[in-house]
């Protein structure tokens, strides 16, 4: 069992993770996010990486705290956090509404294929 060391902003978890396209890699601080089915990944990320979601050929209705929006889903080539790595994941395009110590969030798409533990009282995620 790996562990890592998650950074704190309140009660909030986050860390940093890295996206790659097809024009490079993108390094984000992502909110480690057990709310969220999907991964959310600000449109300007996706976009610098040479992942456009004016192409997506699939969208998703997804809730968020302000209501119901229409996303794009964008194929990254892969998606690394933790020590691990998962190709052609799709993450959902969207820039959060409020600015601050994170770019997006990192949901359980991600975080059940890695199998992740969270140990919320001290801010670890071990992953096997």
């Amino acid at each position: 069992m790996r562990r890592y060391k998650l950074s704190n902003s309140g009660n909030l978890l986050i860390t940093k993770a890295a996206i790659a396209g097809p024009d490079g890699i993108k390094i984000l601080s992502l909110l480690v996010d057990t709310g969220s089915s999907y991964t959310i990944i600000p449109v300007e990320a996706l976009e610098s990486c040479g992942c456009s979601p004016a192409e997506a050929k699939k969208h998703l209705r997804i809730v968020t705290g302000s209501g119901f929006i229409v996303a794009p889903v964008v194929l990254l080539k892969w998606l690394g956090a933790f020590g691990a790595k998962i190709d052609d994941f799709n993450a959902v395009a969207h820039t959060l509404p409020f600015s601050g110590p994170i770019d997006g969030l990192l949901g359980m798409d991600f975080l059940r294929k890695i199998k992740a533990k969270i140990d919320t009282e001290n801010s670890l995620i071990e992953i096997p």
